[in-house]
């Protein structure tokens, strides 16, 4: 019988022979941020959590963090804030109402936040009022019209929770309700330019077999991600790497 790591040892061969190019969606994201981040900027994340990158990627995350002149992580999950290690200037905060002066941050970013924003338009708002004129808004989200997330919006709740619990290994304490409201790039253009953005770029990025401790299921699933990953079927990729900057004026 396998442990669960010995299944994503079995997943991550697989994954090398049918489908060597791809990268796990948030290795892009980090890529994208370390581009982003200098020792002059101050910076803002939003529903920041635990961490600002996932769990084993701790000792890059703090060497990001440290990278910056100042950063700032604000999350509404007291919990989530208090268990946070790399960012030491953290609060309890609405998105909608953002507790700081106009213009204070040169960059802000968003790590599987937006699909859980329940008014974007509202947020985007205030995203873009404490944006410093030509500051960068950068967020990693699902795609809506992606396969994984497709699915997840057609299962129950209860039913979703425990594929989390066994798939991801996160308690239900760490699910939060989930909108979709700006989670395709038709919906990212429309509220960037309606709240002052301008779109700089939408990357739609694969990612990692969602079903990679089910060996067999996550062999389709590689087959299935090896097509996204062609143009043609480019829009069913699972997610968005979005980068807004605020228009000057």
């Amino acid at each position: 019988m396998f442990s669960r790591k010995g299944m994503f040892n079995l997943y991550w061969k697989m994954e090398r022979v049918l489908v060597p190019e791809l990268k796990y969606c948030q290795y892009i994201y980090e890529e994208v941020l370390d581009a982003a981040v200098r020792n002059d900027i101050k910076w803002l994340d939003l529903g920041c959590g635990h961490q600002v990158l996932p769990a084993w990627r701790f000792e890059q995350e703090k060497r990001l963090v440290e990278k910056a002149g100042m950063v700032v992580g604000i999350d509404a999950d007291l919990p989530s804030v208090e268990k946070h290690r790399s960012v030491r200037l953290k609060l309890v905060g609405n998105i909608s109402a953002l507790p700081f002066r106009d213009s204070s941050f040169d960059l802000i970013t968003a790590n599987m936040v937006v699909e859980h924003l329940d008014n974007p338009a509202l947020q985007f708002r205030e995203v873009n009022r404490v944006l410093k004129p030509g500051g960068i808004f950068i967020f990693h989200t699902p795609n809506a019209p992606g396969y994984s997330t497709r699915l997840a919006r057609l299962l129950p709740d209860s039913l979703k929770l425990a594929l989390i619990g066994v798939l991801q290994e996160r308690p239900s304490a760490d699910v939060f309700k989930t909108f979709y409201r700006a989670n395709t790039e038709a919906d990212i253009q429309r509220l960037a330019r309606a709240t002052g953005f301008d779109p700089q770029e939408t990357r739609l990025v694969a990612s990692s077999a969602e079903l990679a401790v089910i060996p067999p299921l996550a062999f389709l699933e590689l087959l299935w991600i090896k097509l996204s990953l062609t143009k043609a079927f480019r829009r069913l990729r699972t997610n968005l790497i979005v980068t807004l900057a605020k228009q000057a004026g």
